[in-house]
């Protein structure tokens, strides 16, 4: 059975960016995390440890989204890698990471890097 997490919209202030500026004044990063697992067990027990914790989930993208990275790229890496070593038993991780308010000319709702991983 495949199953799937979603955290939808996750606003999250950070200082991620080539840029000086960036790294002092920051922005807002919009996240999407997409997770697939076989959690049928948990519909069966109602138990949270038959499941993946969402909450967890959502405290590993804050810790990392702390830790300023000059590209997203890297941000979203490392969180993918986290994920996964927290809860080995999901199957593929998505991560779309946009920046709100990219230094660059235009009006425009951001800038997004889209990552997938199949395990």
């Amino acid at each position: 059975m495949n199953s799937k997490i979603l955290l939808e919209n996750l606003k999250i202030y950070a200082y991620h960016g080539v840029l000086p500026e960036e790294t002092i004044i920051g922005t807002y990063f919009i996240l999407n995390i997409q997770i697939h697992a076989d959690l049928w067990k948990a519909t069966e027990t109602d138990h949270l440890e038959d499941t993946i914790n969402y909450a967890e989930i959502n405290t590993i993208v804050h810790e990392e989204m702390k830790i300023p990275s000059k590209l997203m790229e890297h941000a979203a890496g490392r969180m993918m890698t986290k994920i996964k070593i927290t809860f080995p038993q999901i199957t593929f991780i998505s991560v779309k990471m946009t920046k709100t308010s990219p230094p660059m000319q235009g009006e425009m709702d951001g800038v997004s890097v889209y990552f997938e991983k199949k395990f």
